[in-house]
């Protein structure tokens, strides 16, 4: 069977690496691995940072896999969205040592959850982001939790609600993302970011990330289960299982 994660420590640095191809979209399998190798990492006496990346060329992270969503019921639904929603924020949460989302290509939905679970994310320029959802009839949810948190309310609404695509420029100028690089120097500045923190005290990094977390984060564990159910009502409407099956027949939706 082909691996889709691999995970390796080198100099007190971890990297999980995304290679499920061709996208690196979420099947509940694959969001299981991620979890798991997140635990690990989290446990890991070696590792003192830890980097999320892709091993896919000019892609992060697409999102969920369709079939999750297709013909399932609300309660199918749930389950995965309780491990991407809640587990990893928990699991991240609790992580002890700094996280960072490397980007290097494409964001978007559940992409985006992932990246903005780090403490940091870093993107190459030619990067782009995105929240698609509410073009295939369902619910960016999770997104209305932070997003106006961080980019302020009447952005995140035109971002959350007109589904474009937006550049890392943007992503930058909104406070999205913690550094542009170029790609020429994305591996290098990942490298040096994740160095300069690895020779912090791993004390005062788990206590001063456990404080910082405490002060900025408790509002969003206590609005995730809102948005596990504001995703499941979408995703069962009939608009929501039509956009879909015209996304992947590539044809324009007929709205209900």
């Amino acid at each position: 069977m082909k691996k889709h994660l691999y995970y390796n420590v080198t100099n007190n640095i971890a990297e999980i690496i995304l290679a499920r191809g061709p996208s690196n979209a979420f099947s509940l399998d694959f969001l299981n691995e991620i979890l798991n190798q997140l635990k690990l990492a989290s446990q890991d006496k070696n590792a003192k940072v830890v980097i999320i990346k892709s091993d896919i060329p000019k892609i992060f992270c697409a999102g969920l896999d369709l079939n999750i969503i297709i013909g399932k019921s609300g309660l199918e639904i749930r389950e995965f969205l309780n491990r991407l929603y809640i587990d990893l924020w928990d699991i991240q949460y609790n992580m002890g040592k700094p996280t960072i989302a490397a980007i290097n290509g494409a964001a978007r939905g559940g992409g985006m959850t992932l990246a903005i679970s780090c403490d940091m994310i870093i993107a190459s320029e030619k990067s782009s982001f995105g929240y698609p959802e509410i073009n295939l009839g369902l619910l960016p949810a999770i997104h209305f939790n932070h997003l106006p948190k961080i980019v302020g309310r009447y952005r995140a609404f035109e971002l959350l609600f007109s589904g474009r695509t937006f550049y890392t420029d943007e992503a930058f100028s909104l406070g999205l993302i913690s550094k542009v690089t170029s790609e020429e120097n994305f591996t290098d500045e990942i490298k040096n970011l994740a160095t300069n923190l690895s020779h912090k005290s791993p004390t005062a990094l788990k206590l001063g990330r456990a404080a910082f977390m405490r002060t900025n984060d408790l509002d969003y564990r206590r609005g995730v289960a809102n948005a596990v159910e504001d995703f499941c009502n979408s995703a069962t409407t009939p608009d929501a299982q039509e956009g879909l099956k015209a996304f992947l027949e590539k044809r324009e939706p007929i709205w209900k």
